[in-house]
């Protein structure tokens, strides 16, 4: 079984608490690397911003996506990961109608990506998420098509309690 797992889907759905639960739970979990562009770009006055230069913010993105996918291979046991490799090059292909291919080739993750769907009562902006809600549903609807493609199985997660999508992440994967 492929130990790295990927969570993805609609931005300000809840991935990052739950990652947070997972690693509260004693799992390796690995954060989202476009927040942390974000956070590095706005720390040096950089202009590869989603709201700048989307095409250098998903290039930065997708270059820590692959560093975080090499470095999480030496792990022991199942790492989690707040988006990846995919949602980079989903992004680069639909603003610039290409995107290196063969990193999706060649990082795979577990066949099984979990989607965090819409959930509206929960959407929050903060410094680093500055687009709507509608935007983030466009790029849900991206994602949910995009990883099939790219020949993963999806399994959209439940809108419930932090601990009840844990439970079902885990039962899912026959960890818990």
């Amino acid at each position: 079984m492929n130990k790295l797992i990927l969570i993805s889907g609609c931005s300000g759905g809840g991935k990052s608490t739950l990652l947070e639960a997972l690693k509260a739970r004693g799992y390796h979990v690995v954060e989202e690397p476009g927040r942390r562009v974000v956070e590095a770009e706005q720390a040096r006055g950089g202009e590869a911003l989603p709201w700048r230069d989307m095409e250098a913010f998903l290039r930065r993105t997708l270059a820590l996506a692959i560093e975080d996918f090499e470095a999480a291979r030496a792990l022991a046991g199942p790492v989690f990961f707040d988006r990846g490799i995919i949602d980079a090059l989903s992004g680069l292909q639909q603003l610039t109608g290409r995107a290196p291919e063969d990193a999706a080739r060649r990082y795979r993750y577990a066949e099984a990506v979990f989607l965090a769907p819409p959930w509206p009562e929960i959407y929050e902006t903060d410094s680093a998420r500055k687009h709507g809600l509608d935007e983030a549903v466009a790029e849900y609807d991206r994602l949910a098509v995009a990883y099939p493609e790219f020949g993963y199985r999806t399994q959209i997660l439940p809108k419930a309690p932090v601990a009840d999508r844990v439970d079902h992440i885990l039962s899912t994967l026959q960890l818990g």
